[in-house]
C-alpha cells in the first residue's frame, strides 16, 4: 500500500454539470497518527445493512405497505360473487291471525262479515342461500385500479423512507468520524504543546528562553485541555445518535471504522480497507464523469418524491373516473334457494314437512338524479387532479435545483480537500522547521506556537473537507434517487 504522506500523483475524474475535475492524490501528513479502530468496529456497509434490518422507521413503513396490500385484496372482493347463507327459527307464542271476508268460505255469508284465520304454525324454520354476481359495475373495476395504485404509492413511500434513513445513517456515521478526528487532532495538539512547554522550560533553565515563552505555552495548554473534553462529549453525542438509528441499547459499545484524516480521495488503492469501503460505498471511482444534465435526468426518473406525485396523480385521476362512473348503470345476476318448514306443537327439528323455492334474475340499477351531488363531486375530484399536477411541476423544478446545488457542493468540497491536503503538507513542514529553529534558538516561541496552530487547523480543515464531500455525496445519492443497498447501486462494491 502506498504511503499517504508521499502523495503519488494519481488522477481521478469526477464531474458535475459537464465540468471534469482532475484531482491529485492527497498525501496527508499525520495520517499515520489516526487512531486504530477496534477489532469489532463496524464499517459503513455493515452499519447500513444493520439499519435496513433494525430500523423502526423502516418497519413502520413496511406495516403501511402490508395494510395497502390487504386493501388491494379487499378491492378484489367487489368483483367476486357474494354468497350469503341465512337460517332462522321462530316460535310463535301466539300465531298471527288475520281477518278475511266470510264469503270466501261461505257463499251465503253477508258482504261485511269477517272471520278470523290463523296464519302460520307454532314453529317456523327458514333457510336461504343467495348468490349475487356483479356483471357490469364500472366503479368496482376502477376501484381495483385505485387500490393497485395506492399499493404502489405505499411501496414508493417505503422506498423513500428507506432512502432517507440510509442517508441519515451515512451522515451520522461521518459525524462520528469527524468528532473522533477532532478529538485526535486536539489530543495531538495537546501532546505537541506539552513537548514544546517541556522544551521551553529546559531552555529557560539554560537561560535561552524567557518566562513569557513558558507562560504562553502554559496558557495555550490550559485552553486546549477543555476543548479535548468537549470533543469527547461530541463523540458521545454522535455515537448516541447513531445508536438510536441502529436501535442499539448500548451506545458506548458502538464503534465505527475509518479515518477522515487518513482518507485518500484520489486513489482507492492507497486507502486502508475501512476507508476504501467508505469510498466504494459512496461510489467514488465508479460513478465519475456524470454531467449535471445526466444527474438531473436520473433524478427526474428515479426520485421517490416525484414517483409518489405521479402515483398520486393517477389516484386523483381514478377518483375522478369513479365519480364519472356513477352515470353508468350497474348490472348483476342473482339466484337463491329457500327451504321453509312449519310445525305445530312441540318443535321437531329437521323432521317437519318442508317447502322449497328457487329463483334467478338480473338486476339493473341506474342513478338518474341525486340533487346534483354527483356533479359537485366530479368537480371536486377534477380540482384535486389539477392541484396534484401543479404540485408535480413544482417539485420537478425543486428537484432539479436541489440536484445541481448538491452537486456543486460536492465539487466545491472536493476541490477544497485537494487544497487542504497540500496545506497539511506545508503546515507539517513549517511546524518541523519552526520546531528545529526554536531548538537552535533561531526563532521565537511565538513562531513555533503559530506553526502548531496552523498545523492543527489545516489538519482539521482537511478532515472537514473530506467530511463535507462524503456528506454531499450521500445527499446527492438521495437527491438523484439512487441510494446504495436500497436501489441496487453500489451493491457489488460494498459486498466485497
Amino acid at each position: 500500500m502506498n504511503d499517504l504522506s508521499k502523495g503519488p500523483n494519481v488522477k481521478i475524474e469526477w464531474g458535475v454539470k459537464g465540468a471534469v475535475l482532475t484531482v491529485l492524490t492527497l498525501g496527508v501528513p499525520g495520517a499515520a497518527l489516526a487512531q486504530q479502530a477496534p477489532a469489532d468496529a463496524m464499517t459503513l456497509p455493515e452499519v447500513v445493512r444493520t439499519v435496513l434490518d433494525r430500523s423502526r422507521e423502516i418497519q413502520q413503513a413496511r406495516y403501511a405497505l402490508d395494510e395497502a396490500e390487504e386493501q388491494v385484496s379487499e378491492a378484489w372482493g367487489s368483483v367476486y360473487p357474494v354468497v350469503e347463507l341465512s337460517a332462522n327459527y321462530t316460535r310463535n307464542v301466539s300465531p298471527p291471525v288475520n281477518f278475511l271476508p266470510a264469503i270466501i268460505f261461505n257463499p251465503e255469508a253477508g258482504p261485511d262479515e269477517l272471520i278470523p284465520v290463523r296464519f302460520g304454525a307454532d314453529n317456523l324454520w327458514t333457510t336461504s342461500i343467495t348468490v349475487d354476481q356483479p356483471v357490469l359495475d364500472a366503479a368496482s373495476f376502477l376501484g381495483l385500479g385505485a387500490a393497485g395504485r395506492f399499493r404502489a404509492l405505499q411501496d414508493e413511500i417505503l422506498r423513500a423512507r428507506t432512502q432517507a434513513v440510509v442517508t441519515r445513517v451515512r451522515v451520522a456515521y461521518y459525524d462520528l468520524l469527524l468528532a473522533q478526528e477532532q478529538e485526535r487532532l486536539i489530543d495531538n495538539s495537546v501532546r505537541r504543546v506539552r513537548e514544546n512547554r517541556d522544551e521551553a522550560k529546559a531552555l529557560h533553565r539554560a537561560g535561552l528562553a524567557s518566562d513569557y515563552d513558558v507562560l504562553r505555552l502554559e496558557v495555550e495548554l490550559a485552553n486546549l485541555e477543555p476543548n479535548l473534553r468537549r470533543a469527547g462529549n461530541a463523540i458521545a453525542q454522535a455515537r448516541r445518535q447513531l445508536a438510536v438509528e441502529l436501535d442499539f441499547d448500548d451506545p458506548e459499545s458502538l464503534a465505527v471504522a475509518g479515518s477522515l484524516a487518513a482518507m485518500n480521495l484520489g486513489d482507492l488503492s492507497a486507502n486502508t480497507p475501512d476507508n476504501r469501503a467508505i469510498l466504494q460505498f459512496s461510489g467514488i471511482g465508479e460513478s465519475e464523469g456524470e454531467s449535471g444534465a445526466a444527474l438531473v435526468a436520473s433524478a427526474l426518473g428515479e426520485r421517490s418524491d416525484l414517483r409518489q406525485l405521479e402515483l398520486t396523480e393517477g389516484l386523483r385521476r381514478t377518483e375522478l373516473r369513479l365519480e364519472q362512473a356513477q352515470y353508468f348503470p350497474t348490472v348483476s345476476v342473482f339466484g337463491g334457494y329457500d327451504i321453509n318448514a312449519q310445525q305445530n306443537g312441540r318443535p321437531s327439528f329437521f323432521g317437519s314437512p318442508r317447502a322449497y323455492g328457487r329463483r334467478v334474475g338480473v338486476r339493473l340499477s341506474l342513478n338518474i338524479f341525486n340533487g346534483f351531488q354527483r356533479e359537485s363531486r366530479i368537480d371536486q375530484r377534477r380540482a384535486g387532479l389539477r392541484s396534484a399536477q401543479s404540485r408535480t411541476r413544482l417539485v420537478r423544478d425543486q428537484a432539479e435545483a436541489q440536484v445541481r446545488t448538491v452537486a456543486d457542493q460536492a465539487d466545491e468540497s472536493l476541490l477544497r480537500a485537494r487544497a487542504q491536503g497540500f496545506a497539511v503538507q506545508q503546515a507539517g513542514r513549517g511546524f518541523e522547521i519552526a520546531r528545529a529553529q526554536r531548538r537552535e534558538g533561531l526563532s521565537s516561541q511565538l513562531e513555533l506556537t503559530d506553526a502548531e496552530v496552523a498545523l492543527r487547523q489545516s489538519e482539521f480543515n482537511y478532515a472537514q473537507a473530506v467530511y463535507d464531500y462524503l456528506t454531499a455525496r450521500a445527499r446527492l445519492d438521495e437527491a438523484v434517487g439512487q441510494v446504495p443497498l436500497v436501489d441496487g447501486v453500489g451493491v457489488a462494491a460494498v459486498s466485497q
